[in-house]
């Protein structure tokens, strides 16, 4: 079915509320390549917002999905645990960095870890507040999309919103928000709004994600962590979307030499297939009473399958040390476009997870040319997205297995498509109907 009619039977049968950031509909992916159902080809900058670090289709996540379809599809791990499981929770122990002993659940979402980190920490404490940050994002359910920190399209007339969840400012340089201002805010906050010892956790993206790829001051990070510690109140960190090699470490918070008490996985942990985990130190984790967490399809056994050979594969390829070297490729093709463009107002990143705001007069958000810059890469052949508490920022995710080809490829399509946005050329469509 093409495109077109496929988008006459979606605005029929698919619920409004669910967006999609390209036009079009996939029909398969190779690598760093997604094809739609019309043959066109695009070079995807998004990898399924950080889902596919791999590529689409490794062969090694494929092998291993097939491997295990053929011994388990599920027994339910509340009836009987499959082995797979139990060996997935090895591994992320072995290389989680929080302070052992260490311990895992597995779960099928990011928001279903959040969800569960609480749980935990509220267990483990006897303590009912939250506290998160602004411009975050921790999922869509009732208390993620509470600790979220933007409103549009996320906490629209969702509400009313779960209790006892608190925010904090977040280091932003570009709009001159320091680590000092941070801190001082959680301190004020803890004076203000709510009494630490009423805290039972903190949870905070390293790297923020949907908020607009804000990096952090290298000293955040530490002075949090030493904070929390000095008040007995658990970090949390959320490493859904910078976890899995993405900043050029396994876990982003690797970069900052800290050591949280839970580290939460998604995304890119299952290979392409549906798999979170909440990974903490064992006195929190073991808070809970048996039958306390868990769920149906948590750790199903073809996507632990599927997340024991990501693992493998990262370590045997240095995905790591190549996720910097695509950064730094891709920052400083970004740093170059932004000598051309006032438009440009920050370029940032660490390791492949790397981003340019754009804005007006310095520093209002330009949320338009955002959202025409998109449209121009994606008419010329490039999955791209955008992000930011004003949706002003083009954030480029691209998979850890791009070859050098397509890494530049994609890069120049960007440039045409800043380029077009800028000055209102006309789209060429050649690009991707011809790769």
């Amino acid at each position: 079915m093409p495109n077109t009619e496929l988008q006459r039977q979606r605005e029929r049968v698919v619920a409004r509320g669910m967006g999609s950031a390209m036009p079009g509909f996939a029909r398969s992916a190779k690598g760093s390549t997604l094809v739609d159902v019309d043959g066109r080809s695009y070079i995807d900058f998004a990898s399924g917002i950080s889902v596919t670090n791999l590529g689409h289709g490794h062969p090694d996540i494929v092998a291993a999905i097939h491997a295990q379809v053929d011994r388990l599809i599920n027994s339910g791990a509340p009836v009987m645990m499959p082995d797979v499981y139990v060996e997935l929770c090895s591994r992320l122990c072995a290389v989680a960095p929080v302070p052992p002993p260490a311990k895992a659940l597995l779960v099928n979402s990011g928001a279903e870890a959040v969800e569960n980190a609480v749980k935990i920490v509220r267990q483990a404490t006897g303590r009912p507040a939250i506290v998160s940050f602004h411009n975050g994002f921790h999922g869509r359910t009732l208390l993620t999309m509470s600790l979220t920190g933007k409103v549009h399209p996320y906490k629209q007339n969702f509400g009313p919103y779960a209790a006892e969840v608190y925010q904090a400012q977040y280091p932003y340089p570009f709009h001159d928000v320091s680590t000092e201002d941070a801190i001082r805010g959680m301190r004020q906050l803890f004076a203000s709004e709510v009494p630490a010892d009423r805290v039972a956790g903190v949870i905070v993206e390293p790297v923020q994600g949907e908020g607009g790829f804000i990096v952090p001051p290298p000293d955040f990070l530490p002075r949090l962590a030493d904070l929390l510690h000095e008040l007995d109140i658990p970090l949390i960190a959320d490493e859904i979307q910078t976890g899995m090699g993405r900043t050029g470490e396994l876990f982003a918070v690797e970069n900052f030499g800290v050591q949280p008490d839970l580290v939460l996985l998604a995304k890119s942990l299952g290979g392409g297939l549906p798999l979170a985990a909440v990974i903490g130190r064992a006195e929190l984790m073991d808070a809970a009473a048996p039958g306390g967490l868990g769920g149906t399809f948590g750790g199903n056994p073809v996507a632990c399958a599927a997340a024991i050979a990501v693992l493998d594969v990262i370590e045997r390829d240095g995905i790591c040390a190549r996720a910097r070297e695509i950064g730094a490729v891709a920052l400083q093709r970004l740093q170059a476009m932004q000598e051309g463009h006032q438009c440009i107002g920050d370029v940032r990143g660490i390791g492949a997870m790397v981003a340019m705001e754009l804005v007006r007069n310095g520093s209002e958000p330009a949320s338009d040319l955002a959202a025409s810059v998109l449209r121009e890469a994606h008419s010329r052949g490039l999955a791209l997205l955008r992000a930011g508490l004003y949706d002003n920022v083009v954030r480029l995710l691209m998979p850890l297995t791009i070859s050098e080809e397509d890494l530049a490829a994609g890069l120049d399509i960007l440039e045409r498509a800043l380029e077009a946005a800028t000055t209102g050329a006309t789209t060429d469509t050649a690009a991707a109907t011809t790769r």
